[in-house]
This record gives C-alpha cells, sequence and structure tokens, in this order.
C-alpha cells in the first residue's frame, strides 16, 4: 500500500501540487461554492475539525480535475500547514482531523455524483490513510438511508468502522468533544440548517473564509517561489580611441560609456566584475 501511494504521488506530481494554483481565482470561487468544505476549528484535543457539505455539493462549476486537485490540496495543506501546527499550539503530536459531514439539502438525484465521490473517497482510502479520526454524519434526510446502501460497499471497511450517524445536527454530542466556537454553522440549533449559508459570517465553505483565504495565499507564494529567475543580462560595448590618447582622455571615455551603459539596461548595477579587453594594436 505503501509502496502504490508513493507511485501515485509520484505519477501526479502530489509533491508540487501546493504550488499549483487553480486560477482565475472566479473558478476557484466557483469549485468553493460547488464542492463545500471547510475548516471550522478545532476539538478540545486539537484535531482540526473539517466541515463538509455533502448534501449541498453539486460538483457542476469546473471539470473533475479541478476538484480532484482541490481536493489533493486541501489533504496536503492539513498535512503540511494545519497538523503541524496543531501539534505546536497543543503541545502534543496531532496526526489525525475530525470530518463532520453535513448532509443538509440531500437528494437522490446526489447519486449522480457518485463517480467523482468514490474517486474522492478513493484517494483518501488509499492515499491518506488513518488520517481522519471519526467521521460524523448530521442533518440526514430520510433518504440518506436509501443512498447510504449505494455507497457504503464502496467504502474501506477501515474507514465505514469510523463513520457515527448522529440525531439531528448533533450538536449536544458534539460539544462533548468541542467547543460552541468550533462547531460548523450547519450544527448550530440557533443557525438553522446549511439551506442558509449566506446568512452567516461564519460559513467555512466560503472563499472568504480564513481558512480558504490563507490556503489560496500559500498556493500562491509558493507558485511563485518557482518561478525562474530572470537571467542577468551580459553584454559588451567597444570602445574606440585614438592611438596617441593619454590615460587621463582614456579614463574619461570609459566613464562616459559606462554611463550610457547603465542608463541603457535600466539599473545602477555595480560595475565592478565589468572586463575590459585591450584590443589596441601599437
Amino acid at each position: 500500500m505503501l509502496v502504490d501511494c508513493l507511485k501515485w504521488r509520484v505519477q501526479n506530481s502530489v509533491d508540487m501540487m501546493l504550488s499549483k494554483p487553480i486560477i482565475p481565482v472566479d473558478l476557484y470561487r466557483a469549485i468553493r461554492d460547488s464542492q463545500l468544505i471547510g475548516l471550522s476549528g478545532h476539538s478540545k484535543e486539537g484535531l482540526p475539525i473539517f466541515a463538509i457539505g455533502v448534501g449541498l455539493s453539486t460538483f457542476d462549476q469546473a471539470s473533475v480535475h479541478y476538484y480532484v486537485q482541490s481536493h489533493i490540496q486541501i489533504n496536503e495543506y492539513r498535512d503540511r500547514v494545519i497538523l503541524p501546527a496543531a501539534t505546536k499550539q497543543y503541545g502534543k503530536h496531532v496526526s489525525k482531523c475530525i470530518k463532520i459531514l453535513d448532509m443538509s439539502g440531500l437528494k437522490l438525484s446526489a447519486l449522480n455524483q457518485i463517480k467523482i465521490l468514490t474517486l474522492i473517497s478513493s484517494i483518501d482510502d488509499l492515499n491518506y490513510p488513518e488520517k481522519t479520526l471519526t467521521y460524523y454524519i448530521v442533518n440526514a434526510p430520510y433518504v440518506f438511508s436509501a443512498c447510504w446502501k449505494v455507497v457504503k460497499p464502496l467504502l474501506q471497511e477501515r474507514t465505514r468502522t469510523k463513520i457515527d450517524v448522529l440525531s439531528g445536527c448533533g450538536q449536544d454530542e458534539l460539544l462533548k468533544i468541542m467547543d460552541y466556537s468550533s462547531l460548523p454553522h450547519f450544527c448550530r440549533k440557533t443557525s438553522g440548517s446549511s439551506n442558509h449559508l449566506d446568512a452567516y459570517a461564519d460559513n467555512c465553505y466560503s472563499l472568504d473564509h480564513p481558512f480558504h483565504q490563507q490556503l489560496y495565499s500559500y498556493i500562491k507564494q509558493q507558485a511563485l517561489m518557482l518561478e525562474p529567475v530572470k537571467p542577468i543580462k551580459h553584454g559588451s560595448m567597444h570602445v574606440t580611441l585614438p592611438e596617441d590618447a593619454g590615460e587621463e582622455v582614456i579614463a574619461k571615455t570609459l566613464e562616459s560609456e559606462l554611463e550610457k551603459l547603465k542608463v541603457a539596461d535600466g539599473s545602477p548595477g555595480s560595475f565592478k566584475d565589468l572586463k575590459i579587453i585591450n584590443d589596441h594594436k601599437s
């Protein structure tokens, strides 16, 4: 499994994924609006809490390639940035997260997205194993049981055993492991369901949320670091001097030509490394 994972990372250039921003930003915003995921906070044990809007994710604003790329980027950012930061903040090793799956708005038509959902789930199962402690399912409508019968056989056994279906929005159960401030908006009884996301400033799905702003800025910074450095311009100049020119004339002529070169180059660079070749034939 480890060898297959390493092959997958090499074949898909996963180590470089955080230096490949999805551009333009309007495309990335469309992905965030149709692939609902965000970081709502941390558990009392320091585990990052990821909220996922399964029921309202449509995956219809971009190609499958971009949705998969975005998912992998969030996984890589979690492992390289979020988990190390939590380890430092809580003073103990943090290597797992908690995922809360919101089923608000789930319809049988969601099964039309079974291909991309299976693909994303397989990426997590095979290449990011044991990164999630528990999957909590909340706001499950009556059609959930029918969808679950289809999805359950597609999941790895180790994933199925981590799934816990909570009653209603799950607030009472979740408050046992996290503070109210870390509850996703759809788990708060006072804030309604995720059908009214835009009404709440703490919508962790939005590109405007601090988590996504920091993630997108990080990716852009990594991309800039990989941009090739502009090569230094090299050139030469030829200076014609009278055969009987004295040292003073030579010095003034060279100084004048160097000033012209500096202006043409557009920068006040140093000429200490300039080589003067004397090809005057006496």
